[in-house]
């Protein structure tokens, strides 16, 4: 099991190596893709994967990355921002809609579930992509993962030598306040050395304090991330969204911190 999981990260890592340097289309495509199957693994837990309802939230999640496309090309007339309320209120509209006309088929929280998801997975993933196109985004954008999986790496180190009080004692027995600490503290550090480093060799010219508080904000956020995702699984039973990837369970259970962090890298970094 553990060379099957490290096989599995080193090949997500080399993806990600791909897909983020080059950026454009192909990171378009993946985050679009990696988004689709996500909403289908949560849609899964709901069991309305196959039905109308599922069908419809795949439907606007697709329109919704259609409009980021439109935004990024420069032909979206207007603001992106009215045409996503639009397509948020549509969305809502129609699942009502879906509601109404099978009743009494689906239950008001496979409604709300379903609504849910769409910015759950699809929107919230979107940062990526969205950071990407700042102006140093492709440094900007790597702070998503550096936050999410550094902190995750630094609070289990942290956690297995020092932890001694329980985070969520009744969810996740294994977690730590101490090694929630030390996520924190290890995100922080990885963001200015990650500064430190790419202003050396890669002319980014970017603070390293501000890296620092980007990092050490997005790690604590990416903990309630996890959490969040295993509070879901817990409620309904089950031990892994999906089997996609080897050793890591489904999208969900690997970018379960990502989705997190990337909205809240963006706007942190348009603040900063």
């Amino acid at each position: 099991m553990f060379k099957t999981r490290l096989l599995s990260g080193i090949l997500l890592v080399i993806i990600a190596l791909i897909t983020l340097i080059m950026g454009g289309p192909v990171l378009f495509v993946t985050v679009a893709a990696i988004s689709m199957i996500g909403l289908r693994e949560l849609y899964q837990v709901f069991h309305v994967e196959n039905k109308p309802l599922g069908m419809a939230g795949y439907v606007f999640g697709l329109l919704y990355y259609a409009l980021l496309l439109v935004k990024a090309i420069g032909t979206l007339p207007g603001e992106l921002t009215y045409w996503c309320i639009m397509l948020f209120m549509s969305f809502l509209i129609c699942l009502m809609a879906v509601m109404v006309f099978a009743y009494p088929k689906y239950h008001p929280s496979q409604v709300m579930a379903v609504f849910f998801g769409f910015f759950y997975v699809a929107v919230m993933l979107s940062y990526i992509y969205q950071i990407r196109l700042l102006p140093g985004g492709v440094f900007t954008v790597w702070l998503v993962f550096i936050c999410a999986w550094g902190c995750d790496t630094c609070a289990y180190c942290v956690g297995m030598l020092i932890g001694r009080h329980k985070m969520a004692p009744v969810l996740s027995p294994k977690k730590s306040v101490e090694g929630g600490i030390g996520g924190i503290a290890g995100a922080a550090l990885i963001g200015a050395l990650y500064a430190l480093a790419i202003n050396h060799w890669g002319g980014a010219g970017v603070s390293a304090v501000e890296f620092a508080v980007i990092g050490g904000i997005g790690g604590a956020i990416s903990q309630i991330g996890d959490l969040a995702a295993s509070a879901i699984k817990r409620n309904y039973n089950i031990k892994d969204y999906g089997r996609l990837i080897p050793g890591h369970g489904g999208i969900l259970d690997r970018f379960d911190s990502v989705i997190f962090t990337a909205p809240i890298i963006y706007y942190l970094a348009m603040l900063l």
